[in-house]
């Protein structure tokens, strides 16, 4: 099925984007990273229309407003159970929420359906989220109930985002995804604002609101985050300027994703796309192996292997 390899190389797209997000996070704060994203998004977006075209409606244009406004959500409700942790159990707790809540929209509201080998596929893509976003050396620590519930809502609201972009017409090309990321933009825009003038009435420089503070986690605008690399050491040294550069290319790969999905969306199922999409934390996981040639653990290992399975299991389906 052209959808799920749609699908599939969307989710590799994302986790590439989190992977360069986590690294500019590592000099600059969290949400300048995703406003920096969105925005070169943007520009991506908006070139690349010139060409594809696409017709202009309210309802599409509503739609994507939605989404844009779901992804910040979705951001600082990530953000804030990151603030309470464990990571190691969060982290895969909003990655299969992710994936189940469009997943039953798709079975139960819009009525898809699936071979019994589609149906065994939906379960094995379940146990690989959960294998790939494991977090390896965290301890484990009984998450607190408030946890649990931001971790559930960010699952949501980035499965949410799925279900709102699969709403949009075939005629409106790429418009919805144009005007989510105008939203992103201008939302993450005014947050960023509001921090430099209380820096500066606090007497700081404006440029100080700027740098990384908290959390070194990155996230993009759709409301993924690079957990994996989240708090551990890297070799790299990063410079301001660097980090632009890299939230910039955060962006463009952002893009690039949503771009693979809403392809996705439009030619297949929504409960194959949203299974796999949840898959993106395999692409950071092997860029970071790759790049900063970090371990692998084997359950994560499994996971990737359970992933390509899963894979080939919903293009029969």
């Amino acid at each position: 099925m052209f959808s799920a390899s749609l699908a599939l190389l969307g989710a590799l797209f994302y986790g590439s984007a989190d992977f360069l997000g986590g690294l500019a996070a590592r000099r600059l704060r969290s949400i300048v990273v995703t406003a920096i994203a969105a925005a070169s998004g943007l520009m991506a977006f908006a070139v690349v229309q010139l060409f594809v075209g696409g017709a202009w409606t309210a309802s599409d244009v509503g739609w994507g407003i939605a989404a844009g406004v779901v992804g910040v959500v979705a951001l600082m409700l990530l953000y804030a159970c990151l603030a309470i942790g464990p990571m190691s159990i969060l982290s895969p707790l909003t990655a299969v929420v992710s994936a189940i809540a469009p997943m039953l929209f798709g079975l139960f509201a819009k009525g898809e359906t699936l071979s019994v080998v589609g149906y065994l596929g939906l379960a094995v893509v379940l146990v690989a989220v959960v294998l790939v976003g494991f977090i390896p050396g965290e301890k484990t620590v009984r998450p607190s109930i408030r946890g649990v519930v931001m971790a559930v809502g960010s699952g949501l609201a980035i499965g949410g985002f799925l279900i709102i972009i699969d709403q949009t017409s075939a005629e409106s090309g790429l418009i919805p995804l144009i005007v989510g990321r105008a939203t992103n933009t201008l939302i993450t825009g005014v947050i960023i604002a509001a921090i430099v003038v209380m820096a500066v009435r606090r007497g700081n420089r404006a440029s100080s609101a700027l740098d990384a503070s908290g959390f070194a986690v990155g996230g993009t605008p759709t409301g993924h985050v690079d957990l994996e690399h989240a708090t551990g050491p890297i070799a790299i040294a990063i410079t301001r300027r660097n980090a632009v550069l890299l939230a910039v290319g955060c962006g463009v790969l952002d893009a690039t994703a949503n771009a693979l999905i809403l392809l996705g969306l439009r030619v297949g199922d929504l409960t194959v796309v949203s299974a796999l999409t949840a898959l993106y934390p395999a692409g950071t996981i092997l860029l970071a192996a790759v790049v900063l040639r970090e371990r692998v653990a084997p359950v994560q290992w499994v996971g990737l292997a359970l992933a390509l399975t899963a894979g080939g299991m919903l293009a029969l389906a």
